[in-house]
């Protein structure tokens, strides 16, 4: 039982660049200990994904955070793939977006998100769901040593 250790590579699939700024900011602010790659849409994560994968130097992230309603592949169609995909499907994405509806909850978890979680209101609720998530993500789950790469 390996735990992650350091800090975490966490890709951001975010196409709002105030939103950009804004979890930037929270990551800063918390003293989470992350390394932050964003991507504007679906299309865009996906690519970064498989590039990392193929790179032997670059290792997949620890997390995915994912918003729904991107442009080009929205983020239920990005989620899709990453679960149809035999070297990606093992990574932990959390979908983080401003919706509340009760269909997009359960159709995220119906394909596979690991967490569904609505962009808080206020920036100091933003900066205590991050450090729960790395809390939960760096301290309490247990990943088997090799999950970075997708071997697990």
């Amino acid at each position: 039982m390996t735990q992650l250790q350091g800090s975490l590579l966490i890709m951001v699939a975010e196409d709002d660049a105030d939103d950009r700024v804004l979890l930037s900011d929270a990551f800063a602010e918390s003293g989470v200990q992350v390394e932050i790659e964003f991507v504007a849409d679906g299309v865009e994560l996906l690519a970064r994904l498989t590039e990392r994968d193929a790179a032997s130097e670059s290792a997949l992230p620890d997390l995915v955070l994912l918003d729904l309603n991107m442009p080009r592949m929205d983020g239920r169609e990005a989620l899709r793939a990453i679960r149809d995909n035999d070297r990606l499907r093992h990574l932990p994405v959390i979908i983080l977006t401003t919706s509340r509806a009760e269909l997009d909850i359960r159709l995220s978890y119906q394909l596979g998100a690991n967490s569904y979680v609505a962009k808080p209101r206020r920036f100091d609720e933003l900066i205590m769901v991050l450090r729960s998530l790395e809390r939960y993500w760096m301290d309490i789950v247990q990943l088997p040593s090799d999950a970075r790469r997708g071997d697990a």
